[in-house]
């Protein structure tokens, strides 16, 4: 079984490429839904994020206020390190049970895939047959991010400079797919990544 890394940096389309991965028969595993999952109301998970940083992170049906939090933690190295030491081994945990169960999967190819955003800053590559990274130019991204999100530039420039570097992410990168163009050309460069992978599986058995 080949156990490969995704990531790529806010508004470059990793989403994308993982889903195009899934439609070719890749198993992702998604750590941002599983964080969602794991932060429903009534969690262990949440319980202790608003333990720790108090009842305003909640609405009033219980649920996470996403943004409230995010207030507390962005720009805040301390306090996202203390929010990422709750959530992070939350999310590993469910993350290899997944992968166990992974080849039970019907018509399963062999290939796991871990979409997980912050790979680079958590320096979790060592655990992956090899690494996927995302790439588009900033610009791109920007774009991207004030349309689809209604972000303000100011912020998505704020949050991608809040993230690891472009160069960062290459120097853990397998393989580097430009998602700059035309979804065609992703969908050719997905294709491609795609071939190699089920070969190196197939080497190993699967």
């Amino acid at each position: 079984m080949l156990h490969i890394g995704l990531t790529g940096g806010i508004g470059a389309g990793k989403s994308t490429v993982a889903r195009l991965l899934a439609e070719r028969g890749a198993v992702v595993i998604d750590a941002d839904r599983i964080s969602r999952d794991l932060m429903a109301p009534g969690s262990v998970v949440l319980a202790e994020v608003a333990d720790e940083f108090g009842p305003e992170v909640l609405t009033p049906e219980g649920e996470l206020d996403r943004a409230a939090l995010a207030r507390l933690v962005f720009g805040d190295d301390e306090a996202r390190q203390v929010l990422n030491a709750i959530v992070h081994p939350a999310v590993r945990e469910e993350a290899a049970r997944q992968w166990e169960e992974a080849p039970e999967g019907e018509g399963f190819m062999g290939v796991v895939v871990e979409d997980i955003p912050l790979l680079a800053e958590s320096e979790q590559a060592d655990r992956f047959d090899g690494v996927v990274v995302v790439e588009a130019e900033e610009r791109t991204r920007v774009q991207r991010l004030v349309e689809a999100r209604g972000m303000s530039e100011e912020d998505v420039r704020a949050r991608i400079a809040a993230q690891a570097s472009d160069a960062r992410r290459r120097e853990i990168a397998t393989w580097v797919i430009d998602n700059s163009g035309s979804p065609e050309e992703t969908a050719a460069a997905v294709d491609r990544l795609w071939t190699e992978l089920r070969a190196r599986a197939e080497e190993t058995g699967n």
